[in-house]
């Protein structure tokens, strides 16, 4: 088991108030930090919601992501210091950019990207200007410099650096004119997952991912990665998806040869889980995949 340390991240600065802020206490409350064997490393809370969108951005809190990446990314570093391994437990998917800034202070990383959507949006394509959906445009330095160049560190990885994984939104996000992935970024639809198997994928994942990251990689999971007949608790429903096995064994196989610096969990809406199942298996998935590192 690795030397684990939770940090809550209950931000909903780039979606909106609907339950994801109540993530970290769901998955503590299912036994998350005790199977993990995890240390409590603190709560990092956002600065206040504001509902409109930014004139000049056209994004929804960007002055307020940015402060809340920044202290984010403090918390972190103290975690990383220590030489511990950070799981943030978000909140939204917003809260990639803080983890990412605290190793982008450091060095070159790599990202393992676990979500249904690419979230490759810009401000004009996104209806709401939802940051949540443009987390990784921003990390690799596409959007508003306010978030996209961090303390003037953008990009804060590589899009060579980045394996997106498990994604299933090309037909809708094509018809809202998102931005197209960068052809250097490595794409693993669901499709592709579903022709190698996800023990195969993982692996290639794994195998781009340490080939020129040389300090590791993180690994960001997104809720909706799940197949929606057994995750229908996030805001943003799709069909299909990973099944509970399929993301164990993605999770098992990133988490084994020591490349894994951290991992982010988003999305999971507690909200739409009134009896606690749905967080239950997911934080049982978490810790299987932990536990078969030894």
């Amino acid at each position: 088991m690795r030397n684990t340390a939770i940090v809550e991240a209950p931000s909903v600065l780039g979606l909106r108030p609907t339950g994801v802020e109540e993530l970290a206490a769901a998955l503590l409350g299912a036994g998350l930090a005790q199977g993990l064997g995890a240390v409590r490393a603190g709560r990092v809370d956002p600065p206040p919601y504001e509902p409109e969108r930014d004139p000049e951005t056209g994004l929804l809190n960007p002055g307020g992501i940015a402060a809340y990446s920044g202290a984010l990314a403090d918390a972190m570093g103290g975690v990383l210091d220590r030489g511990r391994f950070p799981v943030v437990l978000g909140g939204d998917c917003s809260v990639l950019l803080g983890a990412l800034l605290a190793l982008r202070r450091r060095d070159r990383h790599g990202l393992l990207f676990l979500d249904g959507h690419s979230d490759f949006y810009q401000p004009s394509a996104e209806p709401a200007g939802e940051v949540a959906s443009m987390e990784l445009a921003l990390a690799t330095g596409r959007g508003p410099r306010v978030l996209a160049d961090l303390e003037g560190r953008g990009p804060l990885v590589r899009d060579e650096d980045v394996v997106a994984l498990g994604f299933r939104d090309a037909e809708e996000s094509a018809s809202y004119g998102m931005q197209q992935l960068p052809t250097a970024l490595h794409a693993m639809e669901l499709d592709t997952v579903r022709a190698l198997g996800a023990a195969e994928a993982a692996r290639r994942a794994v195998g781009l991912l340490t080939g020129g990251a040389e300090a590791g990689y993180w690994i960001h999971l997104d809720a909706d990665v799940l197949d929606d007949a057994v995750m229908p608790a996030v805001d943003y429903r799709q069909p299909d998806g990973l099944t509970w096995q399929e993301l164990e064994t993605v999770l098992r196989t990133a988490l084994s040869g020591g490349g894994a610096v951290g991992l982010t969990v988003a999305i999971f809406n507690p909200r739409l889980d009134p009896d606690g199942t749905i967080a239950q298996r997911l934080a049982d998935c978490l810790v299987r995949a932990f536990d078969s590192q030894g």
